[in-house]
């Protein structure tokens, strides 16, 4: 037996009993509910030392008789919050290594984390959390059993993770300080670890565009038959790669590339361009797509069915989930501490929620920011009204959204319909944002797109900006209120600008690297005009 025949086979006979577990929807759908308040209970008890569980009473809380009882208490004892209302706390356990205040002992990694609403925020990692994201990570390949892919011939060649840099800062008390995957980067163990590339040395790099064409240069010899990343980076990798090569197709390059695991942005909009690079045809595709629900928090959910695109939600990895009703959000985009939450169980099929996490990192009753809808939802404490897993779809983030004159536009709508419009033009794009027009001299209230695009002319960006527009009106009603005559906006302007230009806003802003996602829309106009403006000093 060769040594990637055995990888595939260790990883078959580690996995196998999880994924007939997994392939139990029955089980799931009636003790789901029941996992998630033994996980609540144990994660009060096992933080009823620290600062936050004495002043919350989180061990008199756990020792309540009932799962209800426990949760009504929780929710009364700590109001859900946000990173400024832990960053002082995580403030002393980073640069004071100051045990015992949010998780027992002292913390000694933190991942940073950029965002585009908050700043840089640095998320607590325990050992706890680090179990827990492995046994997440070894559920991907559950998963693909169950999805039929042949691990055997997966791991017949090489695996490319494109994470972000794994350089590692460490201070004078001991404490690191990480991008998550350089964290994470220590539980690629074998077999894994077997298959893996770029390795260690080239993952160290954390100049994107150096560790690109390191990437480039070394995997265009290798036999790559699966990618885990996000799709914007692997299309950059992927143009780098044919450059090089002189290739035509992705398929020549790597003609056994199977499965391409990702997550963080929708893969809708990528799609034509991640298929004419592989097959030179916009409708092609890598043949097994599996998408993740990854956070710097914590691994949410993940894909588990071929036919559904709906992620099951991981309810047995230690991490406590609420989901609180989108309209609860303030005007100021933050969520009211009291504001009613419920539990998988408790949700209802096409409600928008905003994701509440208890981690086992000591992140109490925190907002994720993410927007999600549930398409099936467990049942509850007795085992009733549900008949599977919990599954949801990402469909924003709270603070994303356009409402400028009463349009009420999500990330949803307009990930949707950049997706309807490269379907309908054969237009492969790039990274995008929407943001609104703001009536002046010259310029009616609207909605403008800005567009990485591989080719442009005036009739086929006229066509886009049609199809963008007709199927954001399918979406939403307000929108096509608001757009009646074309009195209220005018249609949508299409602004499309040079591949790359998005990267190269980001690495400005210090925000390139392979977590980092790009904004898709905004209420305001920072991020076009900062692009504008990088494209004119630039030209």
């Amino acid at each position: 037996m060769g040594w990637t025949s055995a990888v595939g086979w260790a990883l078959r006979a580690k996995m196998g009993r999880r994924a007939r577990l997994l392939r139990n929807d029955d089980r799931w759908g009636t003790y789901t509910a029941r996992i998630q308040a033994s996980t609540l209970r144990t994660l009060l008890r096992h933080a009823a030392g620290t600062e936050v569980g004495r002043e919350s009473g989180f061990g008199d809380i756990a020792d309540l008789e009932q799962p209800v009882e426990v949760l009504d208490a929780y929710r009364a004892a700590v109001p859900i919050g946000d990173w400024y209302t832990v960053k002082d706390r995580v403030a002393r356990m980073r640069e004071g290594a100051e045990p015992d205040v949010l998780w027992p002992g002292l913390v000694k990694r933190f991942a940073q984390t950029s965002g585009t609403t908050a700043g840089d925020k640095f998320i607590p990692v325990t050992d706890e959390m680090m179990r827990s994201n492995y046994r997440a990570s070894l559920d991907i390949f559950a998963s693909l059993i169950n999805r039929g892919v042949p691990l055997g011939r997966v791991t017949g060649g090489r695996c490319l993770f494109l994470g972000g840099s794994s350089d590692l800062r460490t201070d004078a008390n001991g404490i690191i300080t990480a991008d998550l995957s350089g964290l994470v980067t220590p539980l690629i163990r074998w077999p894994i670890s077997a298959v893996y590339s770029p390795g260690p040395e080239i993952a160290l790099i954390s100049d994107w565009p150096k560790k690109i064409e390191a990437m480039a240069t070394l995997t265009k010899d290798q036999d790559i038959r699966m990618i885990s990343g996000m799709p914007s980076w692997a299309s950059v990798l992927m143009e780098r790669v044919l450059e090089i090569t002189g290739k035509p197709t992705i398929r020549e390059v790597w003609p056994n590339l199977e499965v391409f695991v990702h997550g963080g942005v929708r893969y809708g909009p990528f799609k034509p361009r991640i298929g004419s690079l592989v097959t030179g045809a916009p409708d092609g595709d890598i043949p097994v797509r599996h998408e993740l629900y990854p956070a710097s928090e914590g691994f949410i959910a993940m894909q588990d069915r071929s036919d559904d695109p709906g992620m099951r939600l991981l309810v047995d990895i230690d991490n406590f989930y609420e989901f609180v009703p989108l309209e609860s959000v303030g005007e100021d985009g933050r969520i009211p501490g009291d504001a009613r939450a419920y539990t998988a169980s408790e949700a209802q099929p096409g409600v928008r929620y905003v994701v509440v996490i208890t981690s086992c990192a000591g992140l109490w009753r925190y907002t994720i920011g993410d927007v999600v809808e549930f398409d099936d939802v467990p049942g509850d404490l007795t085992g009733n009204g549900g008949t599977g897993p919990a599954r949801l779809r990402i469909v924003g983030r709270h603070r994303h959204f356009i409402n400028a004159f009463g349009e009420n536009l999500i990330v949803e709508h307009i990930e949707r319909a950049v997706e309807a419009a490269t379907r309908a033009t054969g237009l492969a794009i790039g990274e995008f944002t929407a943001a609104p027009v703001y009536p002046e001299t010259g310029r009616s209230a609207g909605l403008e797109l800005v567009i990485e695009a591989d080719r442009t002319s005036s009739d086929l960006v006229a066509r886009f900006g049609a199809a963008f527009d007709e199927s954001l009106k399918s979406q939403n009603v307000d929108y096509t209120t608001k757009r009646g005559e074309d009195l209220g906006m005018a249609p949508p302007t299409i602004t499309p600008v040079p591949l790359g230009s998005f990267h190269a806003w980001m690495a400005a802003n210090g925000k390139l690297g392979g977590q980092h996602k790009c904004p898709r829309c905004a209420n305001h106009r920072e991020y076009v005009e900062g692009i504008s403006q990088l494209l004119e000093t630039t030209s």
